[in-house]
């Protein structure tokens, strides 16, 4: 008997309703109506302290994620992101790249890397990919020059990786308008194939 996959949305903007939101949530409903259970967690709810690069994390052996020094809701979230069969990432650029609520999101999940003191590089934990992603992200700019001019998409990329995850398509929405989180129907057809995607085995 197959089990009902599991989708998790993370939303990295600061405004709940906003662009990013909107969209995130496009991707779960359409996976929820292909027959997944979703939840969407928002970043701006959580209490992520900022990385100091004490690298204590990355000395601990193992396939499972370094145990980080600092005592925040971290740990409870990457719990529940480890539980997901998909992730939904979402995040606006701000200054060329994922904003900086994203960033420090991201820098905490260096515990997915293994870099003993003396080791020249670090290594991924998991290096095989165990579930799938889509990636969203939104600009004020038109949606082909900010997805080529700036750093998103790889950043979010990198994200997935580190989560145990393969992009499967992604998600961009240019010439936002702050005041209308109204999705364009283009955007709005995109989301609803990769959230059939994202359910499907």
């Amino acid at each position: 008997m197959a089990t009902t996959p599991r989708i998790i949305g993370i939303v990295g903007s600061y405004r709940k309703h906003g662009t990013i939101d909107t969209a995130v949530t496009a991707v779960l409903d359409s996976a929820r109506a292909a027959g997944a259970e979703t939840q969407k967690l928002y970043l701006q709810d959580q209490q992520i302290e900022f990385c100091t690069n004490c690298r204590a994390c990355l000395q601990q052996p193992g396939a499972q994620r370094g145990e980080c020094v600092l005592h925040d809701d971290m740990a409870a979230l990457l719990d529940q992101l480890e539980q997901a069969d998909a992730l939904v990432l979402g995040a606006p650029v701000n200054f060329g790249n994922v904003n900086a609520l994203t960033q420090r999101f991201i820098e905490r999940c260096v515990c997915y890397g293994y870099w003993p003191w003396g080791q020249p590089a670090p290594t991924m934990r998991i290096p095989v990919a165990t579930k799938k992603a889509v990636l969203v992200s939104s600009s004020a700019a038109p949606g082909l020059i900010a997805r080529w001019m700036t750093s998103a998409m790889g950043t979010l990329k990198q994200l997935a990786e580190m989560l145990s995850a393969k992009p499967i398509g992604t998600l961009w929405v240019g010439l936002i308008d702050p005041q209308d989180a109204t999705l364009p129907s283009r955007v709005q057809r995109q989301a609803q194939k990769l959230g059939q995607q994202l359910a499907t085995a």
